[in-house]
């Protein structure tokens, strides 16, 4: 197997996170809040092809392509996506596709998705039965069968969307939206906020434009619209910005553009000490934004007037025993395949019943740490696929290992945050396990037991719930506290 430095290991951790933030910018052109559309104009100007190049720190590094026909029982809508990343120094090829067939009234009645990326291939294709969205998807073999279910029927909104300013917002009213997300495959309500007119700069001319806010998991997008109610630009957390723009600009893409993965690390401030991968204690100052929905006075880490104290957590006994509960964490998941025969004979070959619970959370971690090739896996992770794949970045590691520890009676969560490496932090994904009712962090990447100090949470739970950390993009600010 390759051998893959420490910073790799590291770096790697944004991926999942990057395309669902990507895709919030996507699903701003699927499903929104249900409006009055009886003005047949409204309609009329969202039956165009446009194009939209995509941006990630002022580089162009993709385009969007919308297409909306009309056909005899509504309408056909078809969005393809094309991303060049420069990951680690390598470009990485992305391609994205939906198409979604619409009824008169713009309302979703069903949609396919496809995700091809280097390592990774994921198709869905969903159903809509009064308010909930019920899909299935495809990872080679595997099929996972899962549904979202919203306030409202979910409703289109393409890059036309003068329906917003049909009712003459003015500052400051606000919109709450329930959405269906199909490259996350999740839900969730939003509120979109009229922010009124502005004057912006682009391609050298001035503009005056309608500004739209809208806030999601502590997160803001920002939409301006001309005032026919084409989106003219659009901007999301990550430096990730899309331009209207004509097809010859939008596809001109370049060999090689800014490596993504450094530019969104975190900075430190302060002096990190020198053994910090063997300290039982370090002290950090946190900066971010209020409204970001993280948790970070939790197990071992507590925050005292301002200052966050992480400790390291003593390895328990070797008699320990896997917690009884909680339900949650023992269960299967559409993404975390407990009970499937592979997860379970692969378990049961690694696993003796004579073995403490300790034992066995150790020989999965080691088994996973020294299996999994280390590679940039741009999708949504789940553990039988990664199982089959025999690679991935950390999350890949912490679906699998989660699936294992389950079958193995340890409850276990995913969870996510940041780490430090050389001078920075890092997105990064790990696992932690209940053993004699206490909660023990481990790092199936670095191979840590427990996970080192520099380990910060800030979410628990899959991708629906890791997606609250870019809230923190471009926004968290770490100081090292001496003790």
């Amino acid at each position: 197997m390759q051998k893959i430095s420490p910073a790799t290991l590291i770096r790697l951790s944004l991926l999942v996170l990057w395309v669902v933030l990507f895709g919030l910018l996507l699903k701003r052109d699927y499903f929104i809040e249900r409006l009055d559309l009886r003005e047949a104009r409204v309609i009329q100007k969202g039956r165009e092809e446009s194009f939209s190049g995509v941006y990630f720190q002022n580089e162009r590094i993709g385009f969007v392509n919308n297409r909306l026909t009309p056909v005899a029982d509504g309408f056909q809508l078809t969005q393809e996506a094309l991303l060049l990343l420069n990951i680690l120094e390598q470009r990485h090829r992305v391609e994205l596709k939906i198409s979604a067939r619409l009824d008169p009234a713009m309302l979703l009645r069903n949609f396919d998705f496809q995700l091809e990326s280097p390592f990774y291939s994921m198709t869905a294709k969903g159903q809509v039965e009064g308010k909930t969205v019920r899909f299935t998807i495809t990872t080679g073999k595997e099929e996972i069968n899962d549904s979202v279910t919203l306030d409202h029927p979910p409703f289109l909104a393409t890059n036309q969307r003068g329906y917003l300013l049909e009712r003459k917002p003015e500052p400051g009213s606000k919109i709450r939206i329930p959405y269906f997300d199909p490259v996350s495959l999740s839900g969730k309500d939003t509120v979109l906020e009229y922010k009124g007119y502005e004057k912006i700069l682009l391609a050298g001319r001035i503009h005056r434009l309608h500004h739209f806010t809208e806030s999601f998991s502590g997160m803001q997008i920002n939409s301006w619209l001309d005032d026919d109610g084409k989106v003219i630009k659009e901007e999301s957390p990550a430096g990730f910005t899309f331009l209207s723009e004509p097809e010859f600009k939008a596809t001109d893409l370049p060999t090689q553009g800014r490596e993504i993965l450094s530019s969104v690390s975190v900075p430190v401030t302060g002096v990190m000490p020198g053994d910090y991968a063997t300290r039982e204690k370090l002290l950090f100052r946190l900066s971010f934004p209020e409204e970001a929905e993280v948790e970070i006075d939790k197990d071992r880490q507590r925050l005292n007037h301002g200052v966050l104290s992480v400790v390291l957590e003593p390895l328990p006994a070797a008699n320990a025993r896997a917690c009884e509960g909680p339900p949650a964490e023992l269960s299967a998941t559409p993404y975390i395949q407990s009970e499937h025969s592979e997860i379970s004979g692969l378990v049961d070959s690694l696993v003796e019943e004579t073995m403490n619970d300790l034992k066995k959370v150790r020989a999965i971690a080691d088994w996973v740490f020294k299996t999994l090739e280390k590679r940039p896996v741009l999708g949504i992770p789940d553990a039988l696929t990664t199982l089959r794949m025999k690679k991935g970045d950390c999350n890949e590691h912490a679906a699998l290992f989660a699936a294992m520890a389950r079958n193995a009676g340890i409850p276990t969560r995913i969870v996510a945050g940041v780490t430090y490496h050389q001078q920075s932090f890092y997105y990064h994904a790990w696992n932690e396990v209940c053993l004699d009712g206490q909660w023990l962090s481990l790092d199936t990447t670095k191979n840590q037991i427990p996970a080192d100090v520099t380990h910060i949470k800030f979410v628990e739970g899959e991708t629906k719930e890791q997606i609250k950390i870019g809230g923190l993009l471009g926004r968290l600010q770490i100081e090292i506290v001496p003790e």
